[in-house]
C-alpha cells in the first residue's frame, strides 16, 4: 500500500453551504483516487437515501455501543438525539481499495478528524456567501419546518466561527467556481 493511500480529505461546511455538491463533483472528477466515506447516522433515511450508500443507518443503541467500543474516528450528536459519525472501519475499507477517503462531515467532526490525522488530512471549509443566502438555500430544499430551519441557521452561525480552523476556505458564491477551486486544492494534495 502506498503512503498516499493513508491520506484523508475532509469537506465541511454549515448545512446548505454546498459541501455535498462539491463532494459529488470531486468524486466524479477523481473516481480512481477518491472514495466517499459513508457516515453512520441514527436518523431515519430520507425517501431517496440508501443504507450503505448514503449513510449506515443504525439505531441509537447500536451507535452508543460503537462509541463504547471506540469504533469511530469521530462522532457527534449533531441535533438532539441524532448522532452522526465516521467509522474507523470505513476509512480502512477505502484505504484497502488503494483510494483516499473523502469525508463530507459537519464542522465539529471535521475538527476531530483533523486532530487525529493531522499529517494525513486535508480539510476544506465551504463557506456560504452570506447567512441570508444560506437561509434561502435551506428554504428552497423544502425539507425544513420553521423550527428545524431556525435550528440549522443557529448551528450554522456557530459553525461559521470555526472557518479558520481548516486548511482551505472556499466561498461558494458560484458552484462551478467553488468546484474548480476544490479540484485544484485536492489535485495538489494528492501529488
Amino acid at each position: 500500500m502506498s503512503s498516499t493511500v493513508q491520506k484523508i480529505i475532509i469537506i465541511t461546511a454549515p448545512s446548505g453551504a454546498g459541501k455535498t455538491s462539491i463532494t459529488r463533483y470531486l468524486l466524479k472528477t477523481f473516481p480512481d483516487k477518491l472514495s466517499f466515506s459513508v457516515s453512520a447516522a441514527t436518523r431515519r433515511p430520507r425517501n431517496y437515501e440508501q443504507n450503505g450508500k448514503d449513510y449506515y443507518f443504525i439505531s441509537v443503541e447500536e451507535f452508543r455501543s460503537k462509541i463504547q467500543q471506540e469504533e469511530f474516528a469521530e462522532w457527534e450528536m449533531v441535533y438532539e438525539g441524532k448522532y452522526y459519525g465516521t467509522l474507523k472501519s470505513e476509512l480502512h475499507r477505502i484505504w484497502n481499495e488503494n483510494k483516499i477517503p473523502l469525508l463530507d462531515i459537519d464542522v465539529k467532526g471535521a475538527i476531530h478528524v483533523q486532530q487525529q490525522y493531522r499529517k494525513e488530512s486535508l480539510s476544506i471549509f465551504i463557506q456560504p456567501p452570506s447567512v441570508d443566502e444560506l437561509r434561502r438555500r435551506l428554504e428552497s430544499r423544502g425539507t425544513e419546518t420553521s423550527e428545524s430551519l431556525q435550528a440549522r441557521l443557529n448551528k450554522s452561525a456557530y459553525e461559521l466561527s470555526f472557518h479558520d480552523h481548516f486548511d482551505h476556505i472556499i466561498i461558494n458564491d458560484d458552484l462551478d467556481r467553488a468546484c474548480e477551486k476544490a479540484k485544484q486544492i485536492v489535485e495538489n494534495f494528492m501529488k
